[in-house]
């Protein structure tokens, strides 16, 4: 059983045809999502650009998860926001990113046993892997009843 966020990715990518890791690319994406890519000293969102760092591929790629959040999820100019709001924001970008960049439903598919498969398969650095991997545990404890 999928959480509402891992459904909403799951279906995301559904909806693009991407259901494997070789598939994700990010400038396809980008473009089936409807958002431009473009290069900055600072990542943000704006309107539909994501505007990222330049970087490793890795990266990037984990920067746009974190933008693709704030594109779908978020309204508003945080230039503007209370501070606890933009911190929820960034906070929801971040755990978002852990989910787009490495989906539950390829993990499981895939039969992912460790960190060094996250980072093989799915083209992000060993502490985002390390992380999304114990998000990935720890589901699986709870649904076992090993927590």
């Amino acid at each position: 059983m999928y959480s509402h966020l891992e459904d909403f990715i799951h279906q995301i990518y559904l909806r693009m045809g991407i259901v494997k890791p070789s598939e994700m690319d990010m400038f396809l994406i980008a473009r089936l999502l409807g958002v431009v890519i473009s290069y900055e000293k600072r990542s943000f969102r704006m309107d539909n650009e994501i505007i990222l760092n330049k970087g490793t591929p890795r990266q990037e790629w984990m920067m746009f998860g974190h933008e693709v959040c704030h594109y779908l999820r978020h309204c508003g100019i945080q230039l503007v926001m209370n501070k606890l709001f933009i911190d929820l924001q960034e906070y929801q970008a971040n755990y978002f990113a852990y989910h787009f960049c490495v989906p539950t439903f390829m993990l499981d598919e895939l039969k992912i046993n460790s960190v060094k498969d996250i980072v093989d398969h799915f083209n992000v650095d060993y502490e985002f892997a390390w992380k999304r991997f114990e998000i990935y545990q720890n589901k699986h404890y709870l649904r076992e009843g090993i927590m």
